[in-house]
């Protein structure tokens, strides 16, 4: 999707870099139009390096592009964050000085606008009314919030955090297939304890898991998100309104959260890395070379539970159910025979089926994946960024359902 974030010249701009952050996380293409007074906030070059896409706030740049016109035509959304009320007043009077308010004339895309400014300012009659012109025109208001603001004052005039801008803005336009639906994903990898110090584990990031959340609930969905130790800056792309989020350690915690999760769930999505072992028991101390006996140590390993298969057991009537497989393979055909007896076995409706390597899969902005259903049969493919990939899985899921009577 294009969306176009407007920047106006108010304190609340550095909020939106991180506005700008989560929509391109998210897989959009943002370009960023701040306009001159926004610059004495944010630069330029923070606005070109977290969008990736070229910045400038005149119409007298790229003339030959029709730029205002080019932007506005390609927008698939709009967004101004934050609204001043100087910028509200321009937008309700049409006035076009710079990049920004031509290209606010010049689309056909929704308009979201976050209004921030002084509580004096936001219950001004001016103001006021510029908002109801503004509404009555079709443009969206999202806030502004209540708390301190910039001078110690406190009063409605904050804006209102990236997230929920996000989250209300990306609704107006993405799509809803996924309402009315509950469900619940895991992510991460989960660890087991050999001594206090000590872990097995993998090099899960939680990131497919946490865009398959993000995805679900930008689609309309409740979505419950069991987390196995993610880093909290992955772990802050899911935020959503529509996410809750569990956090857990051991496999058995995951299976004790994922039962319950799971519980009420339409969509079952097992995304997360199981350890498929643990320490037959682990050490309340620190293992340590003085007390082995030789150069060696031996560690007794004992198989954790299958939650996929526990989850496929105990399933609700019309509950959809997802796992996930990483597989090292010497090729595709050998890839897609581990697939298919891991369907088998599990019991899953779809299994979505990843390579990895050192390199691959594990820890990475990307993914490829292979879905499989019924019968091992290839139901979808898809390559690209983790959310690219994750709207691809809801697709999928998508068509699952519909193909199974309920």
């Amino acid at each position: 999707m294009v969306i176009i974030v407007g920047v106006t010249g108010g304190i609340a701009a550095y909020k939106s870099v991180h506005l700008v952050r989560l929509l391109v996380r998210a897989g959009h293409s943002v370009h960023v139009i701040p306009t001159p007074d926004a610059l004495q906030f944010v630069g330029l070059t923070t606005w070109e390096a977290i969008s990736r896409h070229r910045v400038t706030t005149s119409v007298h740049e790229d003339v030959a592009e029709v730029r205002h016109v080019a932007l506005g035509q390609s927008a698939d959304l709009v967004i101004v964050a934050p609204a001043t009320a100087n910028s509200l007043a321009k937008m309700t009077a049409g006035i076009a000085d710079d990049l920004l308010g031509a290209t606010l004339l010049a689309t056909s895309a929704p308009v979201v606008v976050a209004p921030a400014m002084h509580s004096g300012m936001w219950r001004h009659p001016a103001t006021v009314r510029n908002i109801h012109t503004l509404l009555a025109r079709g443009v969206h208001v999202i806030g502004p919030a209540e708390g301190e603001l910039t001078g110690g004052d406190s009063g409605p005039g904050r804006m209102v955090e990236p997230e929920e801008i996000a989250a209300r803005a990306l609704a107006l336009v993405g799509p809803h297939d996924l309402a009315g639906l509950d469900v619940a994903v895991s992510a991460g990898g989960t660890r087991e304890p050999i001594d206090p110090v000590r872990f097995i584990g993998n090099r899960s990031s939680g990131r497919q898991g946490v865009a398959l959340a993000r995805a679900a609930a930008d689609r309309g969905a409740r979505v419950s998100l069991v987390a196995a130790h993610i880093d909290a800056g992955v772990l802050a792309e899911a935020a959503h309104p529509g996410v809750t989020v569990v956090t857990v350690g051991t496999a058995a915690d995951l299976q004790a959260a994922m039962s319950d999760a799971a519980a009420g769930a339409d969509v079952v999505v097992m995304a997360a890395a199981v350890a498929d072992y643990r320490p037959a028991d682990a050490s309340e101390e620190k293992l340590s070379k003085e007390s082995a006996q030789g150069p060696s140590r031996i560690l007794e390993l004992v198989e954790t539970d299958d939650v996929l298969a526990g989850l496929v057991g105990s399933r609700r009537p019309g509950q959809t159910i997802v796992g996930f497989a990483a597989e090292t393979a010497p090729g595709r055909e050998a890839l897609l025979e581990r697939g298919r007896r891991k369907l088998a076995r599990k019991g899953a409706d779809l299994l979505v089926l990843n390579e990895v390597g050192w390199a691959r899969g594990f820890e990475q902005p990307d993914n490829a994946v292979i879905v499989l259903g019924p019968g091992g049969s290839v139901v979808a493919e898809a390559a690209g960024s983790k959310r690219q990939v994750a709207d691809a899985v809801w697709d999928a899921v998508l068509t699952a359902r519909a193909a199974t009577p309920r």
